[in-house]
C-alpha cells in the first residue's frame, strides 16, 4: 500500500495512532493512584487500592503496543497487566500479566486467551532482560486469522484461527485496550506463598509510547466496517502467519524461556485441548 492510500485509510477508515497517553486513554479507578510525569504515566499501588487506565475507544483487529518499566525492587505479591478485553460473560481477552517476585528472583510474564469466556489457556515465560530497569515494548496483533503477542517485537505466543477445525476463534466482538496494577499475593508468587510486604510500596509501573493501529469501532453496530477489508495493512496475507525469522525467535523464546504451558499440564488437562494438538505444529 502507497503513502497516499495509509493516509487516506488513517482519515476514513477508523484507524488510530498515538503517542499521548490522553489522545487514547483515561484513568478508569483509583484515579488519584494515576501519576502523571509528562509522557510517562504512573501506577501506583499501596495497601489502600491499585489502579487501572483504559482506552476511550474499542477496536477490531489491528496492533496496540505500550512501553513498560514494571515494579523495581520487591514485586512478589503484585501483578501488573496489559491486556484486550470485550465486554460481558462470554467475551474475548488477550492477557499480558506481569507477576512480581521477591528482589533477584525475576518477573514472570503469564499470558492468556479467552474466547466466548472461557480461558485456562496460560503460558509463563521468564524474560531475557530485567523489565524493572528500562521501558521494554508489549504488543498485540490480531487480525481474522491469528493472533500474536511480542515483546520487543519479538514472538513469544502464536494463536491462530482453527475454526475450520471446530475452535471458536476471537473475531466478533470489539475489544478496548487496558492495564491496571493490583495485589494478587494470593497466587502471584510462588503460587501465594510469598506475601506483599507493603513496607516497600508504593509499588509503580511507568508506562510510555501509547501506540493503537488498529480499527475503531465505538459502538457494537460499527463492526462490519472493520473486517473483510483488505485496506488495512494487518490483513495482508503475509500477515497470515510468522515469518521465517520470527518462527526461529518463537523458538529460540520457547526453548529458553517458557516455565510454563498449560498444553503439557496433564494434572489439569488430562485431555490434551485441542487447540494445543495443532498448535504444536505451527
Amino acid at each position: 500500500m502507497d503513502w497516499f492510500l495509509w493516509m487516506m485509510c488513517l482519515a476514513m477508515c477508523g484507524v488510530v495512532s498515538g503517542a499521548k497517553f490522553e489522545d487514547l486513554y483515561q484513568p478508569s479507578w483509583a484515579t488519584d493512584h494515576v501519576v502523571y510525569e509528562g509522557d510517562v504515566i504512573g501506577l501506583r499501588l499501596d495497601n489502600f487500592s491499585g489502579a487501572g487506565f483504559e482506552s476511550k475507544s474499542k477496536y477490531m483487529f489491528g496492533k496496540v503496543s505500550i512501553q513498560i518499566k514494571l515494579v523495581e525492587g520487591d514485586s512478589a505479591g503484585t501483578v501488573t497487566a496489559f491486556y484486550m478485553s470485550s465486554d460481558g460473560p462470554n467475551h474475548n481477552e488477550f492477557d499480558f500479566e506481569f507477576l512480581g517476585n521477591t528482589t533477584g528472583e525475576p518477573y514472570l510474564l503469564q499470558t492468556n486467551i479467552y474466547v466466548n469466556g472461557v480461558g485456562n489457556r496460560e503460558q509463563r515465560l521468564d524474560l531475557w532482560f530485567d523489565p524493572t530497569t528500562d521501558f521494554h515494548t508489549y504488543s498485540i496483533l490480531w487480525n481474522q486469522r491469528i493472533v500474536v503477542f511480542m515483546v520487543d517485537e519479538t514472538p513469544i505466543r502464536v494463536h491462530k484461527n482453527l475454526e475450520d477445525k471446530g475452535i471458536p476463534f476471537a473475531k466478533d466482538q470489539a475489544m478496548g485496550v487496558y492495564s491496571s496494577i493490583w495485589n494478587a499475593d494470593d497466587w502471584a508468587t510462588q503460587g501465594g506463598l510469598v506475601k506483599t510486604d507493603w513496607s516497600h510500596a508504593p509499588f509503580v509501573a511507568s508506562y510510555k509510547g501509547f501506540v493503537i493501529d488498529a480499527c475503531e469501532c465505538p459502538t457494537s453496530n460499527d463492526l462490519s466496517k472493520c473486517s473483510n477489508d483488505k485496506r488495512f495493512w494487518w490483513d495482508e496475507p503475509t500477515l497470515s502467519e510468522l515469518s521465517l525469522h520470527q518462527s526461529h525467535q518463537l523458538v529460540w523464546v520457547r526453548a529458553n524461556h517458557m516455565v510454563y504451558d498449560y498444553c503439557f499440564d496433564a494434572t489439569r488437562f488430562p485431555v490434551t485441548p485441542l487447540e494445543c494438538q495443532h498448535h504444536r505444529h505451527l
